[in-house]
């Protein structure tokens, strides 16, 4: 295998090639809507497979699908093939693995809110700094004790457990806004709306899934579904963050290699940072910065290279421009800005070209093999060799069906976590207090019952003894009676 990866060739007939050893130092593709940023993607994603590295890509639109296919003879690409005279060009297949988030075009990826962490959480949320730090004691709370956050459930049970105990935790963890509370908990009913319950769940997306190779050595194209994502951007942008994060944090260090060990395509990379705090923007700059060591290679595409922060930006070693429109003064502004990103080619006015420039041509900067930038070409992009657009429904479910992970991830587990630890807890609480009620229940009726009996057997005594001294008195009077009416009668005779 080649340790090149053909870009395309230069207006001047130079090849124009990526350096292996070279595609770690991450990328830029950017450019107006159709102006070809798609095909190039798919291009860059056949030349990684073919070098045996695998590649995460994700799929706007669901075009790049083809790629699984091999292409079909089509006039433009003829025309392409004979004016770059590419005497080795057929069409051809590559290895491929359809995810989705929502588990409907692609085996679900999953992970769990312990996973996910409070920082990027607050971030899905769009929390304010006191909700987060509302968020981050539950966390601290859960750690604490040993409990498991892993769906959309366990969080709302800690938030409430959190909540009903808020005067126990203010001495250890400090006060707990009761209104950031029912802040965050109308924001996970939003989140789970938008589909956040399928993508808090367990089998949790085993990294390692991603990184494999098929039986001739070529890298699988790893492929995520994500028309339907865009419609919930926040979740996308926190999605895509997630992923560099648990790469970078389970990841080997392996230094500078020959290759990439995977290779991330970012398309709408401009969610990512939309709407960032600076915490997060530190942090991505960080992982794109170190996961090189690991040997990843992140290529963001998008449509202005002012979507991504100067931080970012700077770490993008590896830049293809394809056209910007130039209508108005915030348009020239960013094609000035683009151009002043490229090293100098005293051939070219880069300015001017990249206005000019056709579908399927871009302005391309590579890394020598020192890591310098070479100077900006006008490149002629290759064609791909796999289909180019979308493929079928039965075409995806017979790719899935055979895939690798095929049947690994599609039965959802829900195992024993904060919810049901805290509903068991309150079950038990709920039984012990019912216990205590009817013991307390129980000896109120024996001290009535006994002070029933005392009374009742004090009365029987009272009562044995008036009858008795009535009995008595009763004789004595009656005897009086009698022997003063005999008395009487025997007198009066």
């Amino acid at each position: 295998m080649s340790d090149t990866l053909f870009i395309g060739q230069s207006n001047e007939g130079v090849t124009i090639e990526l350096l292996a050893n070279m595609a770690n130092r991450h990328g830029l593709i950017a450019g107006a809507t159709g102006t070809g940023k798609t095909i190039t993607m798919q291009g860059l994603a056949e030349g990684f497979s073919d070098l045996g590295v695998p590649v995460f890509l994700v799929d706007a639109k669901g075009d790049v699908s083809g790629v699984s296919q091999a292409g079909k003879p089509h006039p433009k690409v003829a025309e392409r093939v004979e004016l770059m005279q590419l005497d080795d060009f057929s069409f051809e297949a590559f290895p491929a693995t359809f995810w989705d988030v929502f588990g409907e075009q692609g085996h679900p990826v999953r992970t769990t809110i312990s996973d996910m962490g409070p920082l990027l959480l607050s971030r899905l949320l769009n929390l304010n700094d006191t909700q987060q730090g509302v968020l981050a004691l539950v966390f601290r709370v859960a750690d604490d004790n040993g409990w498991l956050l892993l769906d959309l459930k366990d969080l709302r049970a800690m938030l409430k457990f959190v909540s009903d105990n808020a005067k126990e935790f203010r001495s250890l963890y400090g006060n707990v806004s009761a209104a950031s509370v029912g802040a965050i908990q109308r924001r996970l009913i939003t989140l789970e709306d938008q589909g956040g319950d399928q993508f808090f769940a367990e089998p949790v997306l085993n990294l390692d899934d991603l990184i494999q190779t098929d039986a001739e050595g070529k890298g699988i194209i790893n492929l995520l579904a994500a028309n339907k994502l865009m419609n919930s951007p926040q979740l996308y942008g926190t999605f895509l963050l997630w992923l560099m994060a648990e790469l970078f944090e389970n990841l080997p260090e392996i230094g500078d290699p020959d290759k990439p060990k995977l290779v991330l395509f970012f398309d709408e990379a401009h969610l990512i940072f939309k709407g960032a705090s600076k915490v997060v923007l530190d942090k991505v700059e960080q992982v794109v910065r170190l996961i090189r060591s690991k040997g990843v290679g992140v290529y963001f595409v998008t449509q202005n290279p002012t979507d991504i922060p100067d931080a970012v930006l700077g770490q993008l070693g590896n830049r293809i421009q394809h056209a910007l429109r130039a209508y108005t003064a915030r348009d020239q502004k960013a094609v000035k800005a683009a151009a002043e990103t490229f090293r100098d080619n005293p051939k070219l006015d880069t300015k001017a070209v990249i206005t000019e420039l056709g579908v399927g041509e871009a302005l391309v900067s590579v890394l020598d093999d020192k890591g310098r930038p070479s100077i900006v070409q006008r490149t002629m992009i290759k064609p791909p060799k796999s289909q180019i657009g979308p493929i079928t429904q039965s075409q995806r479910t017979v790719l899935m069906s055979n895939s690798l992970v095929a049947g690994v991830y599609e039965q959802e587990v829900d195992r024993d976590s904060a919810f049901e630890i805290l509903a068991k807890r309150t079950e038990e609480q709920a039984k012990k207090q019912q216990a205590e009620d009817v013991a307390e229940a129980q000896e109120k009726e024996r001290s009535k019952n006994q002070r029933s009996s005392s009374g009742r057997k004090r009365q029987s005594i009272m009562e044995t003894f008036l009858k008795s001294a009535m009995r008595t008195i009763g004789n004595q009077i009656g005897r009086k009676l009698v022997r003063g009416l005999l008395g009487s009668l025997l007198g009066g005779k």
